[in-house]
């Protein structure tokens, strides 16, 4: 069992790379698995997040909430630069109002959940985005409305329902880092405790190639449906991460973070919170029926950077 956890960590990104085709092929090929597919998302990210925090020694995240330089920066990154720069990309879509919404409602949303694997897979500190995590949600609901009556006028910034947030936040982190805990207690006092910690923890490749296949075979069929509309806000969506990227790097020199810091917090510019803030984009008016699709096509853009991100900024920042 153990070879096998090695052999998967070895090979982890040609892994997620197959799991991103197969995702697209089934749903391509079979549509009706959309909505299945899209009802198993936040379970296996519930999961994979759990396997990720029970990699986590729990007082780190303690020390974690104490390091006010990395919380500062985050906040800093994804709640002033960020909004900096979605000013003039989202002018590039802004004759069309559904597809301005959408751009607008996921780059504005720093996520909250898979940027934690993610940025674990690169090195970066794990804990301190957990940590960051509810300022993070706390931030955005706070600040999206603001954003969007600046950038779009106030009737959609009345309309924003905080419940997604809260459920996404309780779900998928609260829930998570409880049981991770309980698994960790477990585990220091039992043998069949140590044995479901090890078998969780060697499952974290499996869970990610999981994700990734449930969320493009959820969202592929909808997006290719509508592919010439939304081929223009792929640039949007590409241009972002391409620039975030070296703005974190900044960022974080300039912050004197160390490595996994600086690293950690170019994940946290460059991911977005599609899965959560794509309920308030459903919740629209028929008018704006390509703000979803809109959200769901960040999403696709977004993993296939993450791919890339996991094996490229190991380089970038040492």
């Amino acid at each position: 069992m153990r070879s096998s956890a090695e052999w998967m960590e070895r090979h982890q990104v040609a892994l997620y790379v197959a799991g991103l085709a197969v995702g697209a092929v089934l749903g391509l090929s079979l549509p009706g698995i959309a909505r299945p597919a899209e009802l198993a998302i936040e379970p296996v990210l519930a999961l994979l997040l759990y396997a990720t925090f029970l990699g986590i020694p729990f007082g780190r995240i303690g020390r974690a909430l104490r390091d006010r330089r990395f919380l500062s920066t985050v906040l800093v990154v994804d709640f002033v630069l960020v909004p900096l720069l979605v000013w003039p990309l989202s002018r590039l879509v802004a004759d069309d109002r559904a597809l301005l919404i959408g751009v607008l409602l996921v780059l504005l949303t720093p996520c909250i959940d898979y940027v934690i694997v993610f940025s674990g897979l690169a090195g970066g500190d794990e804990e301190r985005l957990v940590a960051a995590s509810p300022l993070l949600m706390l931030g955005q609901i706070l600040l999206l409305p603001l954003y969007l009556w600046l950038f779009v006028g106030a009737e959609l910034a009345r309309s924003i329902d905080v419940a997604p947030f809260l459920e996404a936040f309780a779900f998928l982190i609260v829930l998570p880092l409880l049981a991770a805990a309980l698994t960790q207690l477990a585990a220091a006092r039992s043998r069949l405790g140590r044995r479901l910690e090890r078998a969780v923890l060697g499952a974290m490749v499996p869970l990610m190639v999981a994700t990734l296949a449930v969320v493009v075979a959820s969202q592929i069929a909808g997006v290719s449906g509508r592919l010439d509309a939304l081929l223009r806000v792929v640039p949007v969506y590409v241009l972002f991460a391409a620039v975030m990227v070296p703005v974190g790097m900044l960022a974080g020199r300039l912050a004197g973070l160390d490595v996994p810091g600086r690293r950690s917090l170019v994940f946290s510019g460059v991911t977005r919170n599609s899965l959560v803030v794509l309920p308030l984009a459903l919740a629209l008016p028929a008018a704006f029926d390509l703000a979803p699709l809109a959200v769901v096509t960040q999403t696709l853009v977004e993993l296939a950077v993450m791919v890339v991100l996991v094996r490229l900024l190991p380089r970038l920042v040492r």
